[in-house]
């Protein structure tokens, strides 16, 4: 079935990433699922704490609000039951999220539904629900870190970086630079200027952003894209070229030849930060929300 072009851009996230349910797991794990069950229902009008992803999911349901129509939809699917989703529902509503689709599978993996909701993104704390989601080809990334948000956040911009090679891009670059070097992928880059890149996982996903964006005025967009990349001269201009062939632009552009990402991260202010590579994901986690997409050479054991 296609999809409608006024499909609103859908962002499924797990219950984990959503409320902090660091309590509620360690009971699953040291005393079993009727012990767990107990507790969330025991609890179940107890308002869960924000997650990693709670303070990200308010300002795209902002987004909403903003341009009074429905561009932006929250789908949560969960591995607990409805019975003891129950809890999570009651959260959502306390927190005033304008959450209402979800997928209850009592233990199982949800990414099975992810196609079905029609979802851009995926978001878990599961990496391997991730990893069946990124076969299904939507973009998915397993978030960790801390909690970024500040007084009055929802009027805020939301900004969203993004590395390149096995993310926005395919990773047909990064083998050659992880199985010949840098010198080899350097001169490739080169010699490949005028050819675009292939998709990566979250080519679509940001497809869907700019075109969100495009809904306010020129300038007005209370969204930010950037692309934060170790790639620099003279690998950028297969970049540029590439989003140029794509028609889709970034609001900023960051080629660190090889610098820590973090710091360039902080400075952006991003609410969140995609990347393939782990050891990047951990460094920046220590500061904001990160997503690890589990895709790529770097990534195949």
């Amino acid at each position: 079935m296609p999809i409608s072009p006024d499909k609103p851009l859908t962002v499924a996230i797990s219950s984990t990433v959503l409320f902090d349910l660091t309590t509620s797991n360690d009971i699953y794990e040291d005393q079993g699922l009727e012990a767990y069950r107990r507790y969330q229902i025991a609890e179940e009008d107890a308002v869960l704490t924000p997650g990693e992803g709670f303070f990200l999911v308010e300002k795209l349901l902002n987004i909403n609000k903003l341009l009074n129509k429905p561009k932006v939809e929250i789908i949560l699917l969960s591995r607990n039951s409805a019975d003891t989703g129950l809890r999570v529902f009651n959260s959502i509503r306390a927190h005033n999220l304008d959450i209402t689709r979800a997928a209850f599978c009592s233990g199982q993996s949800p990414y099975r539904y992810i196609n079905a909701f029609n979802c851009d993104l995926f978001l878990s704390s599961h990496a391997e629900d991730v990893r069946q989601a990124l076969t299904q080809n939507v973009a998915a990334a397993t978030l960790m870190g801390r909690s970024k948000s500040q007084p009055g956040a929802e009027n805020e911009a939301l900004k969203l970086a993004f590395d390149g090679d096995s993310v926005l891009f395919s990773d047909e670059a990064e083998m050659i630079y992880q199985t010949q070097g840098l010198e080899a992928f350097s001169e490739s880059e080169v010699s490949k200027a005028n050819r675009a890149l292939g998709g990566g996982p979250f080519k679509a996903f940001l497809g869907a952003l700019h075109k969100l964006q495009n809904e306010f005025p020129e300038g007005e967009s209370p969204i930010r894209t950037a692309l934060v990349t170790a790639r620099g001269a003279p690998a950028h201009e297969r970049v540029i070229r590439t989003l140029r062939a794509w028609d889709i632009r970034l609001d900023e552009s960051l080629f660190l030849g090889g610098m820590d990402k973090t710091e360039f991260l902080r400075s952006f202010e991003a609410d969140i930060f995609f990347d393939d590579h782990a050891a990047h994901c951990e460094r920046a986690a220590d500061h904001l929300p990160t997503g690890h997409v589990p895709h790529g050479i770097v990534n195949h054991e």
